[in-house]
Order: structure tokens, then C-alpha cells, then sequence
């Protein structure tokens, strides 16, 4: 599948991986409300499509992308609360249907990360990030806020550190956004693609359905109580062992061969 059918970011499937890659490179990659409704119909499409295992988001040119576009900002200036409430809602509409993919998904972080950029790679399972990357949640400075990114945001690099880059707007080099919990990863630019690709070849490994299940139990137990994660759990694993693909996961794994749908 080609990513022609889109104006502000391209999709490109192949060897079991979607690469969703923000294509605005002239203007670093900075979404407006068509990129977000690009986004959206492209997570919806790569949820659905069953040849689909790993997602991958990624930037164009040197930048990964740099928050809201200018010059969409310079409409929005005039919008009313109304039409301000309905954009808002699309952006944090896209970034809960990528957070909430049924799939692992990678950020590759190949360059600078802006306001919501970090949404974007926060909503993602696992960020790998260049080492010249630089990260800014500097909404404050122009007498914003974090919004629609900050549940994913926080949920990356807790409370503790939102309130100091949040309120302070500061940049944070690579290896700070590795050290707080931003990115999971940093590593040299030429050795990006070559360390995602380690990445994906790694979760290529794992059942599919297990990985989608392995998500939602991340999530459910993060906001069950003691005495409800317990039935959760226990039904969980109990589904799975009995699963087409838990049987040929134990039956691989006891008959000492690859799974099928690692081959």
C-alpha cells in the first residue's frame, strides 16, 4: 500500500510493517487539521489490516515534527470556542486511536520533537530516538498548555517531571528525554533505522494476539483495583492457553521449533 493517497504524511506497507511517516518536511513536519485527519484514517486502516504486525511513526527530513503548524495557528487565532473544542477533540482522537492500537507501535524519533510531536511519540509503545534529537513541551511560553498530549506525556515520565518541563518550557537533549522516561532509546543518527529494525524484528517474534493482549493488560492493570486485576488476570491468561494461538505457542515452544507466525 502506497502512501499517495495522502497530502501531508505517507503510508507504506511492506514485510509485515506499516510506516506512517509525517511528510511535511518543509515545514518540519508541524501538523495542521489535515494532517490529524490523515493520521486518524491512517491508524483506523493499519488497526484493520491483518497483513499489518508493527507500526512505525516517523518524520520526513531532519525533523520528526514540530507541533502545530504556524500559520494553521494563525487561523485558529479567530475560531470560536466552538470550532477550537472540535479540533482539539480530532488531535486527541488521533492520538488515543494510535495509543490505543491493538499493535506494537515504534516512534522513530529522527529529529527534533516539539509540543505535540511528543504527544505523538508518547502515544507510542516504544520511542528510539537520534542522539541529536531535541524535545520541548514549550506550550507556556506562548500562553498554552499541553492538553490533548499530557495524558500520554505524563503517563511516559510521571507527574514529577511534567510539572518541571511542562511549567518551564525548557529543551531537553536526547539523553534527558532517555534519563526521564520521554524515549526509551537514544542512539547515534546513522544507527536509527538499524536499531528500530532490531526493534521490529523482535516483536515480529511474538504473537500477534499476544502483543494485543499484552496491551490491553498494561492498560487494565494500571486502573484496576487489587481485588478486581485479579479475575481480569486469571481470565486472561486462561483465554489465551486455550487460544489457537496459545496452543501453537506452547506446542512450538515444547516441540523445540519456531511458532507459525514467525515464519
Amino acid at each position: 500500500m502506497s502512501g499517495n493517497m495522502f497530502q501531508t504524511i505517507r503510508l507504506e506497507i511492506k514485510n509485515k510493517v506499516a510506516w506512517i511517516v509525517f511528510a511535511r518536511p518543509e515545514v518540519h513536519n508541524a501538523f495542521n487539521a489535515a494532517m490529524i485527519g490523515e493520521l486518524a484514517e491512517a491508524f483506523e486502516r493499519v488497526k484493520n489490516d491483518k497483513a499489518v504486525r508493527v507500526v512505525v511513526l516517523t518524520g520526513e527530513g531532519k525533523s520528526f515534527c514540530a507541533g502545530a503548524d504556524i500559520n494553521w495557528m494563525r487561523e485558529i487565532v479567530d475560531y470560536s470556542y466552538e470550532q477550537n473544542l472540535s479540533e482539539s477533540l480530532l488531535l486527541a482522537e488521533s492520538l488515543h486511536a494510535l495509543y490505543s492500537l491493538p499493535k506494537p507501535t515504534v516512534a522513530m524519533v529522527n529529529g527534533t520533537a516539539i509540543g505535540g510531536g511528543n504527544g505523538f511519540l508518547s502515544a507510542c509503545d516504544i520511542a528510539v530516538a537520534a542522539e541529536d534529537a531535541v524535545f520541548g513541551l514549550s506550550e507556556v511560553k506562548i500562553g498554552l498548555v499541553p492538553a490533548a498530549i499530557s495524558p500520554f506525556v505524563m503517563r511516559k515520565i510521571g507527574e514529577s517531571k511534567a510539572r518541571e518541563y511542562f511549567l518551564t518550557g525548557k529543551r531537553i537533549p536526547a539523553v534527558k528525554a532517555a534519563d526521564i522516561g520521554l524515549v526509551n532509546q537514544v542512539v547515534p543518527r546513522e544507527k536509527l533505522e538499524e536499531t528500530v529494525q532490531e526493534l521490529i524484528g523482535l516483536l515480529l517474534t511474538s504473537g500477534p494476539e499476544a502483543l494485543a493482549s499484552c496491551k490491553e493488560l498494561i492498560f487494565e492493570v494500571s486502573r484496576l483495583s487489587l481485588e478486581e486485576v485479579k479475575e481480569f488476570t486469571a481470565r486472561m491468561i486462561a483465554n489465551l492457553r486455550i487460544s489457537e494461538e496459545g496452543q501453537e505457542g506452547m506446542a512450538s515452544f515444547l516441540e523445540k521449533r519456531k511458532p507459525k507466525w514467525s515464519e
